[in-house]
């Protein structure tokens, strides 16, 4: 995450560059083109104007400087905690534990974050010092723009498409269009019609050549209100359009700084559960009670789709005791065929 960031503010920075820098030059030159020279007080004046946009271009870079050193910082300090792995001879040692004991606060971290808890999130990293392990601002930055959209506003995720322009313009995006079919159907669902008209043709025509059958489909939109018997029509005025902008968002945001699709802490207990995962948990009458995939109500929800682990030893339980059978604690087979641990 850290490497897409200071590659994002990089490309911020050279933007600002080209254009400060070429205004300020294409000033000067025009300054010094100008047919019969100008009066001293014009030129002073011209001078100090481009004197101040430089000064201004300089603030610009010393802040994207800062965030870039913040960015590179980062990378540092979480390529030396992964290399700290690479050190540790066991797994028994002290510095593994504490080593482990990070990444589960990570892992604790990133979940609170994912399912909007940003202040408890804040709280573990502050209390572990692990702030720069974590990417508190960038999930921060996310729930503002998801909460934009839940609360009925494209501004905020607007925004967010205008400084991200080029990587989803690279991968294909159809976020931004998106945004604007649902501005516009908002203006129809107002009835504000004229003003509906004029946005689909400042906004929504100029993607034509990608999007020419829903272009269509939102210009028919305008004769049909919210209370149209049209399934077709009145798909368009349905509320969860908003949910789908939030999804699509998510993915868009991950896909551009790199994270996973769902939590790390998801990931972990599903390779947890899938190494404890039998057919027999799948049946009602076979169940453990001790076996966290067993139960359906909590655990068996993440290891439903999951595959099911090879054992290439049986391993025999109690489903009385929950205890394993074994030399020690040898299976006991009554007259119904059914066997129990002697414990």
């Amino acid at each position: 995450v850290p490497l897409e960031q200071f590659k994002k503010a990089f490309k911020n920075s050279r933007k600002i560059i080209e254009k400060d820098l070429t205004a300020v030059i294409s000033n000067a030159e025009s300054l010094m083109k100008r047919p019969g020279g100008t009066s001293p007080g014009e030129s002073v004046k011209a001078v100090d104007a481009m004197i101040t946009r430089i000064q201004t271009l300089k603030r610009k870079l010393d802040e994207s400087k800062a965030e870039e050193a913040l960015f590179v910082n980062r990378s540092r300090i979480r390529l030396e905690h992964l290399n700290e792995l690479s050190q540790l001879t066991t797994e028994d040692s002290p510095e593994y534990e504490r080593w482990s004991g990070i990444r589960q606060d990570r892992i604790l971290v990133e979940y609170a974050l994912r399912e909007g808890y940003p202040e408890t999130a804040t709280l573990i990293a502050r209390e572990a010092g692990i702030e720069n392990l974590v990417d508190i601002e960038l999930f921060s930055q996310a729930r503002r723009v998801e909460e934009g959209l839940r609360n009925h506003s494209c501004a905020e995720c607007l925004l967010w498409c205008k400084e991200n322009s080029s990587s989803l313009k690279k991968n294909k995006s159809t976020l931004e269009f998106n945004l604007r079919m649902q501005e516009y159907i908002e203006l129809i669902r107002a009835r504000k019609l004229t003003e509906a008209i004029q946005y689909l043709r400042k906004w929504l025509t100029p993607a034509a050549d990608l999007h020419m059958r829903d272009i269509q489909a939102a210009s028919a939109l305008l004769a049909f209100d919210e209370a149209t018997s049209c399934d077709k029509y009145r798909s368009y005025y349905d509320e969860s359009r908003w949910d789908s902008l939030v999804r699509q968002f998510r993915a868009e945001n991950s896909q551009l700084n790199s994270l996973a699709p769902q939590p790390m802490l998801t990931t972990a207990l599903q390779a947890g559960l899938a190494a404890l995962k039998t057919p027999m948990c799948a049946l009602p009458d076979h169940r453990n009670s001790d076996c966290p995939v067993c139960r359906a109500d909590l655990f068996g929800r993440l290891a439903d789709r999951l595959p099911n682990s090879h054992h290439l030893h049986s391993c025999i339980v109690c489903r009385v005791s929950g205890k394993i059978m074994n030399a020690d604690n040898p299976p006991m087979v009554l007259p119904n065929g059914y066997a129990y641990s002697l414990k």
